[in-house]
């Protein structure tokens, strides 16, 4: 089964629980309906990979929503749901990572709270179990954004999140991937473009009760990268962006071309000038072929999810 996701938007209106108002109520005074949505990537899917995505997703968000409506922060939620992806072999994530040309997983990850827009990311860091709890880590124990390779796994180490064994996270799945696209003669340049095949990074946004917003996104890249490359999925503003005031976005498709038009900040952009997250969306990803002349609008694959906050003051 090919899944051509080009543009995949879930808008959500959101509406206090105690009582509806005209106009924008106070988040200090009522609660919020919490939300929550996940996505896991996008790609040409196999058929026989089809049902193990379904259930991961869903279960997913079974794990990030149960933190919602016990009173949970969405910035818990999100880091929960994206875990549990990560731990999932049938996600191009944590394990289940697609390799770079050397055979070697190296994965990139980003979160972010909407109510301070604190956010965390790391890139290129090998053997960590969960990314996405490095990313919040560096967001909440450095006063950086973003920590890379060896920096990051050494501060990793420093700071108790999980390691494990050299190669522990290379499945028989992205093993024969790197094969075929070898096989194939596949180049640089085929990268993402020519044969982007299953991209499965992974993301989630959420809103709990008090109105907060967070997003978190977590990848392996794209099968056959360089060693080294860096994705939009570490780059606050690209693949993930939270801003209460406005709404919470992940991002997935052609790194690259996410990353030079800054996607996720784009689409934010536009919403706060007043058009919806359908609209805003839509509008940004046209901008985005006309101006790159090189986008997922063409052969390659998107898949955004935006949470809308209405509600905020």
């Amino acid at each position: 089964m090919k899944y051509d996701l080009r543009i995949f938007i879930i808008l959500k209106r959101l509406w206090p629980l105690n009582k509806v108002h005209s106009t924008a109520p106070d988040k200090s005074t009522c609660e919020m309906e919490p939300i929550l949505l996940v996505h896991g990537g996008a790609g040409n899917i196999p058929n026989e990979r089809v049902p193990g995505k379904l259930t991961g997703c869903k279960k997913s968000v079974q794990i990030g929503y149960k933190i919602l409506k016990n009173g949970g922060s969405a910035l818990d939620a999100v880091e929960a749901a994206v875990r549990y992806m990560e731990d999932d072999e049938n996600f191009n994530a944590g394990y289940g990572s697609v390799l770079n040309l050397d055979g070697e997983v190296e994965m990139d990850a980003s979160i972010m709270i909407g109510s301070n827009l604190n956010a965390g990311a790391v890139t290129v860091v090998r053997d960590i179990k969960n990314p996405i709890s490095l990313a919040r880590l560096v967001m909440e124990k450095t006063p950086h954004v973003l920590l890379a390779g060896a920096g990051a796994n050494k501060f990793a180490s420093e700071n108790g999140i999980s390691t494990v064994e050299p190669g522990s996270l290379v499945t028989k799945a992205a093993q024969q991937a790197l094969e075929n696209f070898k096989r194939k003669g596949g180049s640089l340049t085929e990268i993402g473009h020519k044969n982007p095949g299953d991209v499965g990074t992974v993301g989630a946004v959420a809103l709990d009760v008090n109105g907060n917003l967070a997003a978190a996104t977590s990848t392996g890249g794209i099968n056959g990268k360089m060693v080294g490359r860096s994705s939009d999925t570490c780059m606050i503003g690209s693949g993930t962006y939270a801003d209460d005031e406005v709404a919470a976005i992940s991002t997935t498709g052609h790194g690259e071309t996410i990353a030079k038009f800054c996607l996720a900040n784009s689409i934010i952009r536009e919403m706060m000038h007043g058009q919806s997250a359908q609209d805003a969306t839509e509008d940004v990803l046209k901008k985005m072929t006309a101006r790159l002349n090189n986008t997922a609008g063409k052969k390659n694959i998107w898949f955004e999810i935006a949470l809308e906050n209405t509600n905020s003051t």
